[in-house]
């Protein structure tokens, strides 16, 4: 095969990947996954959580005794649409 066809077509099969990762609807998210859907990082996503800026629960991650945050599609929907949630520390 062409080497520039080769190229072209794993080029495409990124792009379908993203595209299909993006559209794809899931009940809870990853600080990692919020992260990327917003373009933040992911220690952000993390703080807002910590902080109650963002509805989060900790769930076992599979990676040792710390449970990870998660964040459900109805947070993440809500938080594109209104934002963060109002600082707790500042009531």
């Amino acid at each position: 095969m062409d080497l520039e066809l080769e190229r072209r077509l794993d080029r495409i099969e990124g792009m379908l990947t993203a595209l299909v990762e993006r559209q794809a609807v899931k009940d809870w998210y990853t600080t990692d996954e919020v992260a990327r859907i917003v373009g933040k990082a992911e220690f952000t996503v993390r703080e807002w959580c910590r902080l109650g800026r963002v509805q989060a629960e900790k769930r076992r991650s599979g990676r040792g005794a710390f449970p990870a945050w998660v964040v459900s599609h109805d947070e993440l929907a809500r938080y594109q649409r209104e934002g963060l949630r109002e600082d707790p520390r500042r009531r």
